[in-house]
């Protein structure tokens, strides 16, 4: 009997590094492990589950979105100890991918208010070249999305390997509930090498990393998950009532493609974020027809057509040439 627990043990680390390797949800391995433990007396199994080290795979936690489509595209939520990456197709859209990076810290506080995690700061780290065109956060602007300024930190080094190298120590430290570094486009001094050393720090202090990516275009990377984030138009704001109300803007919406994902499609949704409640909630495309680039920026009528006007250019006169004066 001895044997066979020392060869489930075996197994179950194995299953462990096979799933850490793969980036595999830990659900699926919390429930193989109990199938198998079902599967055996309750003495045996007692024995077994006392001689079974604590593995941190088995206490991972996730981030659930809150809607059901995307958090079973993600198989769970977000890993709260990786690099997830979130890019804007240009830096027109820095505001769009911003507010979703800062959305979900703002949710990772409030489904934590219990624990230590919650309790730390964010920390943004933006590279110089980026903040040129995106701008900075705004205190005002992130209370007014949910996230309390006090608990906001912001390090602007000149370089980007001095944003990397903020960046590690921070995950390192584990003292912030998560870390997010902006970068511009597709720097030469940050690929697959350098998000791979991210992602190892993040996995081994079991915290997040958001990798803010202005204006850059797809590239491998050891992000579990990479966001596509466009702006999308805002409903009109809800009455209690039901009712809204005409003319007004409402919570701030996203259009968020899942580039990258174990699925084998992209999957695009459109969100809206409440910052009051602090969740999202998925918005019908039946109810946005349109989306940037598609509708004219001003909602109106457009103009009426023109009249008494010929339908076409009419042919020029003579040209004459004149003599110049003198």
């Amino acid at each position: 009997m001895a044997e066979a627990a020392v060869a489930r043990e075996t197994l179950f680390a194995l299953r462990e590094t096979i799933a850490r390797l793969e980036g595999r949800p830990i659900p699926a391995l919390t429930a193989a492990a109990h199938e198998t433990l079902a599967d055996k007396p309750a003495k045996e199994a007692a024995g077994i589950a006392k001689s079974l080290p604590a593995s941190p795979m088995l206490e991972q936690s996730l981030l659930p979105i809150g809607v059901d489509d995307l958090d079973a595209a993600l198989q769970g939520g977000l890993p709260l100890d990786a690099l997830t990456e979130i890019r804007s197709l240009g830096l027109r859209d820095a505001g769009a991918a911003s507010g979703f990076a800062l959305a979900l810290a703002a949710r990772l506080h409030a489904r934590a208010s219990d624990t230590v995690a919650a309790k730390s700061p964010v920390l943004w780290i933006g590279d110089t070249v980026a903040t040129m065109e995106a701008g900075l956060p705004y205190a005002i602007g992130i209370s007014d999305f949910g996230l309390e300024p006090q608990a906001f930190l912001q390090a602007s080094p000149r370089k980007l390997d001095d944003a990397l190298w903020v960046a590690e120590a921070a995950l390192g430290s584990a003292a912030f509930a998560v870390v997010i570094l902006e970068v511009r486009g597709n720097p030469a001094r940050f690929g697959l090498t350098e998000s791979r050393r991210l992602a190892l720090r993040a996995k081994a202090a079991g915290r997040p990393l958001f990798l803010l990516r202005q204006g850059g275009e797809e590239e491998a990377s050891s992000a579990l998950f990479r966001f596509s984030v466009e702006p999308a138009p805002a409903q009109a704001r809800p009455l209690p009532d039901g009712s809204v109300l005409g003319g007004s803007i409402g919570h701030p919406a996203f259009r968020l493609t899942l580039e990258k994902s174990r699925n084998p499609a992209p999957l695009s949704i459109t969100l809206e974020w409440n910052a009051h409640d602090r969740r999202f909630a998925s918005v019908s495309d039946v109810q946005h027809p349109a989306f940037p680039g598609e509708y004219a920026a001003h909602s109106g009528a457009d103009l009426p057509a023109s009249a008494d006007r010929p339908h076409r250019a009419q042919a020029l006169g003579s040209v004459l040439a004149f003599d110049r004066q003198a």
